[in-house]
Formats: structure tokens, C-alpha cells, sequence
């Protein structure tokens, strides 16, 4: 068994050279976010999510990017809102969220 059911990582990678990064979408703030909500929703800790940063996935034509694990699924988002669908759809209710896979 796992620590976590489930490990969820933020590509935050910012690039100097004006090249395409999952910060120009406002990774930080979503990361930031998601991570608040999880511990709002005492999803949070052994046995449950963790909200990890991670550096550059390279897929940054795809950005901004999270993974969650161990079901390694790539998502992408636009909003909280897109950010709370995948906490609830599948943090919580183990569905994947067909919409916002990469």
C-alpha cells in the first residue's frame, strides 16, 4: 500500500527564455489553490491526496499540466473551476474526467 492514494503534481516550471511554460497560465496561483481546497476538504494526509510541485513534464505545448498517480493521468485546466471538477470527480469518486485529459 501506498503513503498516498493519490499524488497530484503541478508542473511549475518557469522558462527564462520566453519559451511556452505551465506558469504563464497561472500554475502557481492554481497549484496554490488546489492545494487549499484539498486541506479545506480533509482529503489531505496518509491514506489520502498529496499536492505536490514538480518541475517541467516537457509537454508544455499542452500547459499547464498535472499528473495524478499512482492512475498516472495527465490533465490540463483553465480555471477553479476546472480544478474543482477534477477534485470531485476524481479525488473523491475515482472518475477520471474525460474533458480535461491530455
Amino acid at each position: 500500500m501506498s503513503y498516498y492514494e493519490r499524488h497530484v503534481f503541478f508542473c511549475l516550471n518557469r522558462r527564462d527564455d520566453g519559451a511556452a511554460c505551465c506558469c504563464d497560465h497561472d500554475a502557481e496561483g492554481m497549484f496554490e489553490y488546489t492545494k487549499k481546497k484539498v486541506k479545506q476538504l480533509n482529503l489531505n494526509g496518509q491514506g489520502k491526496v498529496r499536492i505536490n510541485r514538480a518541475g517541467c513534464f516537457d509537454r508544455c505545448g499542452e500547459g499547464p499540466l498535472l499528473v495524478i498517480y499512482p492512475e498516472a493521468v495527465w490533465y490540463t485546466f483553465i480555471d477553479q473551476e476546472d480544478l474543482d471538477e477534477i477534485i470531485d470527480s476524481h479525488l473523491i469518486r475515482g472518475v477520471e474526467v474525460e474533458r480535461l485529459k491530455v
